[in-house]
């Protein structure tokens, strides 16, 4: 008996001490389930709502929430099963027909009362008519409205909730079947279709809270909405995903994920220094060593652990004009711009080496893509010169000065860029730049009252496909797109609406080619440069997967705290 009672203490204080410790469950494969994934934002996220959202920042956490009918590989760069197991395709290329995955529950919400239930074809159907309508919350029509049968005129219409037939060309076949039927051939829909825009939600979701549907948002993703506040976002796992890895764990592993917000890159290395951050995205260079010392000095355990990962990524940093403008809409000038900046040379001297400049066209470097064959801007003072020339611009008649719209903090990446080319632009053609820098709201309010005649932007691709790039400048439709510098081109136009008819790849990718090479003999925009997408991340954090379209998939991270 007395050793009976003695063995009980030991274990009731075992118990204690063990309780005080955050204790992980272990899966197989050694993948460890528990633990929070920390990361930092420069803009505030304040909608959540996929169709729409055009940024990454909220794209960022939203990915975690909700999930598309078929997924990227981000390894491949091809589509794969989502919430479609599989799909056929009809003999005249018009007709996808999806069968859909049975048991995927949306997350538990008031919209029923506390509790979930099942996503069938309809809410499939639901959302991709949403997706096409012209409600003011959507801003992704652009993606399948001319592509989908019947979806341009349901677009025209007044967007009706309980409309019935929705669009013609998506049809819900079974409760697991649904079919989309296009105008024309398009062999790239599949993709199309990973774009987070096209994310898949209920309909009761928009009936219980309207526009507010930005900040309560229902899905099926890995994790599910804890708390959203102006200090950051919350998200917890979703306890009834549907997802296991190899393994045949269910996923995901992590508790949940935060997202706090940031006002310089420099106080977010601070923050990973002191193990506040799990990641830093877009590392600056320059300033690593500096704050957190050498890998060595982490190896040693003078600081935190670390790794860096670094990986090509399919984006472009680009000026844009407002060609409709009285300063814009001449291609001379457009053209001048151009020809007066050295792209190297602002990545040389004012981003110290980071980036690439870009000398051939405005797509960048995608697999099966031949980008050398459009012919870029070259550097030529004399060029541009005699060009502003052309246009009636002189030292007696001086271009207007004008504001320079930069999302982005004082000393940043993109203001040191603008900095460069404002530069370059006065010392050259005598254009005189004021640089305003501003938020993301702030610039896209500019841009929409017409205040703002030229402004730094950036594209990443939605999905891996020249024409994901090259749609911002198609206007062939009175579908609001992303070209929000109103570049107008009939030949663009005409070359790009083959092209995505087109089923002979050499045919498709040569039209491709003589588009991008009428944005810049039409000086459409400035390309400037791409980036790697380099980030440093945490030891702690395992199966983190780096991808070219700069996406945070957090659905198979896991923490294991490293060994000292």
């Amino acid at each position: 008996m007395k050793n009976l009672l003695v063995f009980s203490l030991i274990v009731f204080f075992f118990c204690i001490s063990c309780s005080n410790k955050s204790i992980q469950k272990v899966g197989e494969g050694g993948k460890m389930y528990g633990g929070t994934f920390n990361f930092m934002s420069q803009e505030k996220v304040t909608n959540l709502f996929p169709a729409s959202s055009d940024d990454a920042y909220s794209q960022r956490v939203y990915i975690q929430l909700f999930e598309t009918l078929l997924r990227l590989d981000y390894k491949t760069m091809e589509a794969i099963p989502g919430i479609a197991t599989s799909y056929s395709i009809s003999k005249d290329g018009k007709t996808y027909t999806f069968q859909l995955r049975k048991g995927i529950k949306f997350h538990a919400d008031k919209c029923w009362n506390g509790k979930t239930r099942e996503l069938v074809a309809d809410d499939i159907k639901f959302s991709l008519d949403f997706t096409c309508s012209n409600h003011p919350l959507n801003k992704s029509a652009y993606i399948l409205a001319n592509r989908i049968k019947g979806a341009s005129d349901f677009y025209k219409k007044p967007y009706d909730i309980n409309d019935k037939q929705g669009v013609k060309g998506i049809k819900v076949v079974g409760k697991y079947t649904l079919s989309i039927e296009l105008n024309e051939p398009f062999s790239g829909l599949d993709k199309v279709l990973t774009h987070s825009n096209l994310s898949i939600f209920p309909k009761e979701a928009l009936l219980e809270y309207g526009t507010s549907i930005r900040q309560h948002p229902i899905g099926t993703g890995p994790f599910q909405l804890s708390e959203l506040t102006d200090n950051g976002v919350s998200l917890a796992r979703n306890t009834s995903y549907w997802r296991k890895d190899e393994f045949g764990n269910q996923l995901p592993f992590l508790d949940g994920i935060h997202v706090s917000y940031v006002k310089e890159k420099r106080s977010e290395l601070f923050a990973f220094r002191n193990k506040k951050a799990d990641i830093v995205l877009q590392i600056p260079v320059d300033e690593v060593e500096n704050i957190l010392g050498s890998l060595e000095d982490a190896q040693a355990g003078k600081n935190v652990k670390h790794r860096v990962l670094s990986k090509s990524s399919l984006n472009i940093q680009y000026l844009a004009f407002d060609c409709q403008s009285e300063e814009f809409k001449n291609v001379a000038v457009r053209n001048a711009f151009n020809c007066a900046i050295n792209r190297r040379e602002i990545v040389d001297n004012y981003l110290a080496g980071e980036g690439w400049a870009t000398t051939k066209g405005f797509v960048p470097m995608l697999p099966n893509f031949p980008s050398e064959n459009v012919k870029g801007h070259v550097f030529n003072i004399e060029r541009a010169q005699q060009l502003m020339d052309e246009a009636g611009y002189n030292k007696k008649h001086p271009f207007p000065v004008l504001e320079l719209y930069v999302n982005g903090k004082k000393g940043s990446e993109v203001d040191l860029m603008c900095r460069g080319i404002a530069d370059q632009l006065y010392k050259n053609i005598g254009v005189k730049l004021k640089i305003i820098l501003c938020t993301l709201e702030e610039r896209q309010a500019a841009i929409n009252s017409g205040k703002a005649k030229i402004w730094r932007s950036g594209w990443i691709a939605d999905y891996p496909a020249v024409e994901d790039f090259l749609s911002l400048f198609y206007s062939g439709n009175a579908i609001k797109s992303n070209n929000d510098f109103g570049f107008k081109n009939s030949d663009f136009d005409q070359k790009y609406e083959l092209a995505l008819k087109e089923k002979i790849d050499k045919k498709r990718t040569r039209l491709l080619v003589e588009c991008d090479q009428i944005i810049i003999n039409q000086g459409a925009v400035m390309p400037i440069l791409t980036n790697d997408f380099m980030v440093m991340l945490n030891a702690r954090v395992r199966d983190f997967q780096l991808n070219s379209m700069e996406n945070l998939d957090l659905s198979t991270v896991f923490i294991k705290e490293p060994r000292n």
